[in-house]
C-alpha cells in the first residue's frame, strides 16, 4: 500500500477520534443534568409523584423523532441507485456527531445556568431537530462529498443553525411550529449553498448515477413511511403539554392523510403514462 493510500485510510478514523475526544472534554467541563435528570435535585424537590418528571411526557416523542433521524432520513436518500450505502452509513455517522455538537451549541446560545449547559430529554429532542436540518442538507450533497467533508459541513451547519435559531426564536420571538423556518428552510438552503460551492461542471461525471432503480425506490419508500408515521410526534415534540400538543399531533395526523391522497393523485395525473412516480412521491410526502 502506498503512503498516499495509507494517509487516506487513516484520515477518517483520526478525525473521528479527535472530534469525539474534544466532545467528551467539552461535555465533561460544560454540561450537567437539568433538574428533572439530576438525582439530588429531583429527590430534594417538592414532587408528589415520579410521573411529574418531564421524561414521562417527552421521551415517547423523543424516541419517535430519533427514529425519523436515523431510519427515516437514512433510508429516504437511498433512491439514488449508486449511493444506498452512503445514504444509510454516512447518515448514521454525521447524525451521531451532529446531535452531540448541537447539544453544546444550542445550550450555549439558549442560556447557560451557572456556567453550565443543562441537559435533559427536551435538549435531546432539540439536538435531534438540529440534526434533521443537517440531514436535509446532506440530501443535497449525497454522492459528492466524503465522510470527512460531511463532518466538517455538519460542524459549521450546527453552529450556524444554533445562531439562526437564537435570532429567530429568542431575539425576534418568532413562532416556528414544526421547525418550518429553523429546520426545513435552513437545511434546504444550506444544502443548496454547499452544492453551489462544490459544483464543478467540467469535473461532474456522475450524472448517470442520479437515477433510481426498483430496489432503491423500495428502500426510499421505507424511509418515507417512517417519516410519515412520526411527523405528528416531530411537530408536537416540544409543544407545551396538554391541549396544544394534542391539537398539533392531531392536525398533523389528518394533514398527512390528506396530503397522501393529493400526492398520489397528482403523481398519476402528471405522469405521461399515468403511472406513479415514486421519487416524486417520496419528496411530496416529506415536504
Amino acid at each position: 500500500m502506498t503512503d498516499a493510500a495509507t494517509n487516506m485510510r487513516l484520515k477518517l478514523p483520526i478525525i473521528c477520534f479527535i472530534l469525539q475526544i474534544i466532545l467528551i472534554i467539552l461535555f465533561a467541563t460544560l454540561v450537567q443534568y437539568d433538574h428533572d435528570t439530576d438525582a439530588a435535585a429531583w429527590h430534594n424537590g417538592n414532587h408528589t409523584s415520579e410521573s411529574e418528571n418531564d421524561f414521562y411526557y417527552r421521551y415517547p416523542s423523543f424516541q419517535d423523532v430519533h427514529v425519523m433521524i436515523f431510519i427515516g432520513f437514512g433510508f429516504l436518500m437511498t433512491f439514488l441507485q449508486r449511493y444506498g450505502f452512503s445514504s444509510v452509513g454516512f447518515n448514521f455517522l454525521i447524525a451521531s456527531f451532529a446531535l452531540q455538537w448541537a447539544t453544546l451549541m444550542q445550550g450555549f446560545f439558549h442560556g447557560m445556568h451557572g456556567g453550565k449547559i443543562h441537559i435533559g430529554v427536551e435538549s435531546m429532542i432539540n439536538a435531534d431537530f438540529c440534526t434533521g436540518a443537517v440531514l436535509i442538507s446532506f440530501g443535497a450533497v449525497l454522492g459528492k462529498t466524503s465522510p470527512i467533508q460531511l463532518l466538517v459541513m455538519a460542524m459549521f451547519e450546527v453552529t450556524l443553525f444554533a445562531i439562526n435559531e437564537f435570532i429567530l426564536l429568542s431575539l425576534l420571538g418568532a413562532k416556528d411550529a414544526g421547525g418550518s423556518m429553523t429546520i426545513h428552510t435552513f437545511g434546504a438552503y444550506f444544502g443548496l449553498m454547499v452544492t453551489r460551492v462544490l459544483y464543478r461542471p467540467n469535473l461532474d461525471k456522475s450524472k448517470h448515477r442520479n437515477s433510481s432503480v426498483y430496489h432503491s425506490d423500495l428502500f426510499a419508500m421505507i424511509g418515507t413511511i417512517f417519516l410519515w408515521m412520526y411527523w405528528p410526534s416531530f411537530n408536537s415534540a416540544v409543544t407545551a403539554h396538554g391541549d396544544d400538543q394534542h391539537r398539533t399531533a392531531m392536525n398533523t395526523y389528518y394533514s398527512l392523510a390528506a396530503c397522501t391522497m393529493a400526492t398520489y393523485g397528482m403523481s398519476a395525473l402528471t405522469a405521461h403514462d399515468g403511472k406513479l412516480d415514486m421519487v416524486r412521491t417520496h419528496y411530496h410526502h416529506i415536504n
